[in-house]
């Protein structure tokens, strides 16, 4: 299963964990210098969760990240479920 979020569309990011050495500068050193530079991955906010939908009378499960949660408790679960059949993701 993906890491990405199906209402929002968030995804992993990419980016470099920096390894640095020295005394800064405003400490009275000679200024800090990278010594290690690693990638890493900045995963989303993911979470499981059941929503009832009372159209269809049941629980739905969907992985959404944590502002997808507020935009369904903000718009409601309908409107979003509309929304995603009509993309075609649901």
């Amino acid at each position: 299963m993906p890491r990405t979020c199906i209402v929002t569309g968030k995804k992993p990011q990419f980016g470099r964990s920096y390894t640095l050495r020295g005394i800064a500068k405003k400490k009275k050193g000679i200024g800090l210098k990278i010594t290690g530079c690693t990638n890493r991955r900045f995963n989303p906010n993911l979470k499981t969760k059941r929503f009832w939908d009372p159209e269809e009378k049941r629980f739905i499960t969907l992985r959404l990240s944590t502002a997808a949660i507020r935009t369904i408790d903000k718009n409601g679960i309908s409107a979003v479920k509309r929304k995603l059949q009509k993309e075609g993701a649901l």
